[in-house]
């Protein structure tokens, strides 16, 4: 997870300021290493990186999960009370890749202690960090089952 800690520099910043479009294919690649997506796949999304607030948005999220960045006011209770992690009381359904290459797939086991409803952990195999495009049916079956 270098790229965290790339993020947290203004050289990070200026780097993926220049190289948006480079870094983001590189990241897909290390976070899902067994989709082949094509160009059009990866181009389709990386039209949203020409935004004018993707460097700004990119980096402040970044340096927030290390509290480098200030939070929003706004939702700073909502913040406190998402921190003490209180049981979940709704139906679940979690998703993880098997290949993920953020998220390693041992990392989600035993989460059912953390609901009070029913709950269900299902792994996608051959699957990384990007379910809704790597996976659309397995994705879609999931929401489906739980509407």
């Amino acid at each position: 997870m270098w790229y965290q800690y790339y993020f947290h520099s203004e050289r990070g910043r200026a780097g993926l300021e220049q190289n948006r479009y480079e870094l983001g294919k590189l990241l897909w690649r290390l976070w899902s290493p067994n989709w082949r997506f094509d160009e059009a796949t990866y181009e389709r999304t990386a039209a949203s990186f020409n935004n004018p607030d993707f460097v700004a948005v990119v980096i402040h999220s970044y340096r927030h999960r290390y509290a480098l960045a200030p939070g929003d006011p706004a939702v700073e209770d909502t913040e406190r009370r998402l921190s003490a992690q209180p049981p979940i009381a709704v139906p679940t359904i979690a998703l993880h890749g098997s290949d993920d290459g953020v998220t390693p797939l041992g990392t989600s086991e035993n989460h059912d202690r953390f609901f009070r409803a029913a709950y269900e952990r299902r792994v996608i195999l051959l699957a990384g960090h990007n379910l809704p495009q790597e996976a659309p049916r397995d994705f879609a079956a999931a929401v489906l089952s739980v509407v």
